[in-house]
């Protein structure tokens, strides 16, 4: 056991996995932003879904300063967030067969976009069920996951596969089982979650490529800018307009 302080070795360990992902998860993440620029090229659209603490991910990618304005939230009520009371409903609900489809079913997605599932255990019926369908449906999906989850848990799928198993492509958050990082004597149960970091940092880093990308293609990213910054209404006004048809979160 370490004496030095736990909030010591809680940004320690968040700064290993952060360099664990920049370093093995670079071809994934290169793949992964020029997807997204493919997309946004080609007229597409864009989407992220995630359940539980999984959604915070998500919601760090949509409506966003410094963000892609195209990025929307595909949500499924009760599933995202814990605002929902009880707080469990929303992790019963991850393990209902047949509800990915019904949310598809009355969702914009279609052929030709991107889906971004963000799931750290990729275990549950709903995350594995979404891309499934999506995928069927002519969507590619970029999954986030952990791959040590899905080899040391067994899938709560009819399938009996996990999230990773129906992606185009797959971006790993190498968090551990369990999602805690730290453990002390005096602590009962493992503790200190980096999922959240990690997995932000990890797609904020694929948001970066995909800007970049179209850049280099002579194209003007959909970018957005901080309300709280001078200019920063009247340029994002600019860009809702030109991608009306393609930003679900203002209709």
């Amino acid at each position: 056991m370490s004496d030095r302080p736990p909030a010591s070795r809680f940004f320690d360990a968040a700064i290993g996995l952060l360099q664990r992902v920049r370093d093995e998860e670079a071809e994934a993440i290169a793949e992964a932003g020029t997807l997204l620029a493919d997309t946004v090229a080609a007229g597409g659209r864009l989407f992220a879904f995630g359940a539980g603490h999984s959604s915070l991910a998500a919601q760090d990618l949509v409506y966003r300063a410094g963000g892609l304005a195209l990025m929307n939230l595909l949500a499924v009520p009760g599933a995202v967030g814990v605002d929902v009371v009880p707080a469990t409903l929303g992790s019963a609900l991850e393990r209902v067969d047949g509800l990915a489809t019904a949310v598809l079913d009355t969702s914009p997605l279609r052929s030709g976009d991107v889906l971004v599932i963000i799931s750290l255990s990729g275990r549950n019926a709903l995350p594995v069920e979404m891309a499934m369908t999506a995928r069927a449906r002519g969507v590619k999906v970029v999954g986030v996951t952990s791959v040590a989850y899905a080899t040391g848990t067994t899938s709560r799928h009819a399938s009996g596969t996990h999230l990773k198993d129906h992606c185009d492509l797959v971006l790993d958050s190498k968090i551990v089982i369990g999602d805690a990082e730290l453990a002390l004597d005096t602590v009962p149960a493992p503790f200190a979650p980096a999922s959240t970091v990690v997995t932000t940092a990890l797609l904020q880093a694929v948001m970066a490529t995909a800007a970049a990308a179209l850049a280099d293609r002579g194209i003007e990213p959909p970018l957005l800018r901080s309300g709280n910054v001078d200019g920063g209404h009247a340029w994002n006004a600019r860009v809702f307009d030109q991608y009306a048809d393609r930003i679900f979160y203002r209709h």
